[in-house]
């Protein structure tokens, strides 16, 4: 559904390992700092904003030709994706430092 046409190692990986190995966790450890910071409104809001942001960011990534999507691809696929995504580590991480 998807194609990364610059990426490191294409032979090896057909996924773009730099994207998946530095700049999701960086964003997620960052996302997760700010989220600590504020009540529960302010984490469903950031975590709101930057599942809306993913989208564009989309739209940005193929304007530049880093990413490609299939004809049968639609962007709200990767909001409600990446919300849930941040749902589930908002709570583990919240869970994790009640322990």
């Amino acid at each position: 559904m998807y194609d990364f046409p610059l990426r490191p190692f294409p032979a090896i990986f057909s996924v773009n390992i730099l994207f998946t190995l530095v700049v999701l966790p960086l964003a997620v450890m960052t996302i997760l700092h700010y989220t600590s910071q504020v009540n529960k409104w302010g984490r469903r809001g950031i975590i709101l904003f930057v599942s809306l942001l993913v989208p564009i960011l989309e739209k940005l990534a193929e304007e530049l030709g880093l990413f490609i999507h299939s004809d049968h691809w639609q962007h709200i696929y990767s909001f409600f994706g990446y919300w849930i995504f941040l749902v589930l580590i908002d709570a583990f991480q919240r869970w994790w430092a009640k322990r």
